[in-house]
């Protein structure tokens, strides 16, 4: 699968940015998908998850009510939407593709199959 995220840039403190991310090369609808961020000096951490089908989401506590993540099979596309947002936001945000659950997932601490080049989000206060 190849993954190609876009949609970062510079915004103000409470304003909004939606992240896309394009999935090619195998069948979208096998994959759970998620997004993740690293801001400089930190690790890489998970930030939302959506299930193939789409009918589970799940958020890290810091995003849960700001951020919104869906998926459009017919686009081969995942979404980011990101409200609210804070400078403690600002990080490269990328999307990661995995058929294995997210209770899988999460026991192997959100190590994706795939994963696409990242997109940076900026967040002025």
């Amino acid at each position: 699968v190849q993954l190609q995220a876009s949609g970062g840039g510079l915004v103000q403190a409470g304003g909004s940015l939606s992240l896309s991310c394009v999935a090619s090369g195998r069948t979208f609808s096998n994959y759970n998908m998620g997004w993740f961020r690293r801001a400089p000096g930190k690790e890489r951490e998970f930030v939302a998850g959506i299930s193939w089908s789409g009918g589970s989401t799940y958020y890290t506590d810091s995003v849960k009510g700001r951020f919104t993540i869906s998926r459009d099979t017919a686009k081969n596309t995942v979404y980011l939407q990101m409200n609210s947002l804070k400078p403690e936001d600002t990080a490269e945000y990328y999307c990661g593709a995995d058929p294995r659950s997210w209770i899988v997932l999460k026991l192997r601490k959100y190590v994706m199959d795939y994963w696409g080049k990242g997109t940076q989000v900026t967040v002025s206060s």
